[in-house]
């Protein structure tokens, strides 16, 4: 009982249960609307798990959620709330396929420069709406939202512009072949790459079928580093004291208004990165007219609050939140239901995810019910008897 009762205060244990709750809503939602949950959850999984193209799509669609995520949980630990996601990484793209268009450099400079573009692209905004908040006071919520459509606009005037807009389309040019990022790049689709794939039938699906690209491995990485330097660096500890309390840590000596800015220039930095990795990983590896926000960030939002705003934990939750999404179109084609079947399962797991009363106050009735065992006594002929007659 104590065990449980320990489990039940875990961070896992929350984010279960949200995930628990999510699908019991959206079972509940699929049965009153005449469908069967089992058959549908089955299909889910399927369509998220059940070949190995499938499995490397839900990869490839959890690289810029997994970075958007820790973005957000990296400010988030700091005490800001990074609401800009979105537009950081849409700059990142822009600024990644400027420089991927101009640039055909050998591949193994080609590609740092093209994501260390994508890196400055956001690392500027976002250390722009740090500024604004370290000078003025003005709230990050606030300059981050705006900024979103400076980025959305930005991106439009490029794909349109003279320069970078690709004739009779409504995309920009694409980058040189020297900026992908893809396993074995394009040598995998020419006759020697096709001869070495025939023998081995799943990896020959897997990598012809899909762009499947070095992106997950990058953005796994980013997770670690971000998770041990807000942990167990000097400037992770400043960042976090920063956000616990600013007079605190200015009394300490502190400079509060340089970390404000330094946590949202890694936090942006690492959103465009996630741009970056978009346009050299994927096809068609530039950007075209946005119609509406891609809601990369936003959903970035979402994994890092399932994952309690762990870096770490926005590795799992970046799975679940992909598999959700790409399995969730199989729900549609194989059975006929609504996608919106998935946005309410996921909304009702962030929701679910936002009320951190819940775990512990299964615990906290736990506990009550296991003092409550320990303090009645039992009679010689085995009548309970109260602790007062014991």
């Amino acid at each position: 009982m104590k065990q449980f009762e320990k489990f039940l205060r875990s961070r896992f244990a929350a984010a279960l249960l949200a995930v628990l709750v999510g699908f019991i809503v959206s079972a509940i939602v699929l049965a009153i609307a005449g469908y069967n949950p089992i058959q549908a959850f089955a299909a889910l999984f399927k369509g998220a798990f059940g070949r190995p193209k499938y499995v490397a799509n839900t990869i490839i669609k959890a690289t810029p959620i997994l970075l958007t995520g820790v973005s957000v949980a990296f400010a988030f630990k700091t005490g800001l709330f990074n609401i800009g996601a979105e537009g950081q990484y849409i700059v990142g793209t822009v600024l990644a396929t400027i420089v991927g268009v101009k640039l055909n450099l050998p591949m193994p400079v080609q590609i740092p420069v093209v994501l260390l573009s994508g890196i400055v692209g956001g690392a500027a905004l976002g250390s722009f709406v740090g500024w604004l908040k370290a000078k003025f006071g003005i709230h990050e919520v606030i300059t981050s939202i705006m900024c979103n459509w400076i980025a959305f606009y930005l991106c439009n005037y490029v794909v349109m512009s003279d320069t970078f807009h690709k004739p009779n389309s409504s995309s920009a040019l694409a980058v040189n072949p020297s900026s992908y990022t893809m396993i074995l790049g394009t040598w995998k689709k020419s006759a020697a790459g096709k001869e070495f794939l025939a023998g081995v039938p799943w990896l020959r699906e897997v990598l012809l079928k899909t762009d499947l690209n070095a992106g997950f491995i990058i953005a796994i990485i980013v997770a670690i580093l971000a998770s041990i330097v807000l942990t167990r660096t000097k400037l992770g500890y400043e960042l976090r004291a920063v956000g616990f309390n600013r007079d605190a840590a200015r009394f300490s000596g502190i400079s509060v208004e340089r970390n404000i800015v330094l946590s949202m220039l890694i936090s942006g930095g690492i959103c465009g990165l996630a741009g970056a990795l978009s346009i050299t990983g994927t096809s068609p590896h530039t950007i075209t007219l946005l119609a509406a926000m891609e809601s990369y960030g936003f959903n970035g939002m979402s994994v890092a609050f399932i994952a309690a705003c762990s870096p770490l934990g926005c590795i799992p939750s970046s799975i679940l939140f992909s598999a959700l999404i790409y399995g969730g179109m199989s729900v549609q084609q194989v059975m006929g239901a609504p996608s919106d079947i998935i946005n309410i399962m996921i909304g009702t797991i962030v929701f679910v995810t936002a009320l951190p009363g819940i775990a512990p106050l299964l615990a906290d009735m736990v506990a009550k019910k296991r003092r409550a065992e320990e303090n009645v006594r039992v009679s010689k002929d085995g009548t309970p008897l109260p602790e007062k007659e014991a």
